[in-house]
């Protein structure tokens, strides 16, 4: 199982639109995932992993998990971590 031992969150500025923060994680004291955005959907709060755009204009993440299970996981600790943030 996924063993996240830190999570910051980067409060961006309020008129930064849909963008909300941006987290970084780390994982087992050894790894880390630096600019998650955390972002206001339609349907709520959601994350992004990191990516980057392609030549075709499309955006390709670079890091991210590979399975629903760790994502939902991931998610959800970010996100509880970004509403902790908010006081």
């Amino acid at each position: 199982m996924l063993n996240i031992t830190d999570i910051r969150i980067r409060q961006v500025a309020p008129d930064g639109g849909k963008l909300k923060a941006v987290a970084s994680v780390i994982i087992d004291d050894c790894f880390a995932v630096h600019d998650i955005k955390i972002i206001e959907g339609d349907a709520g709060e959601f994350i992004a992993m990191p990516s980057r755009k392609t030549p075709s204009g499309e955006y390709k993440d670079i890091v991210h998990p590979i399975n629903t299970e760790t994502r939902e996981a991931l998610k959800d600790m970010i996100l509880e971590a970004y509403r902790k943030s908010l006081g």
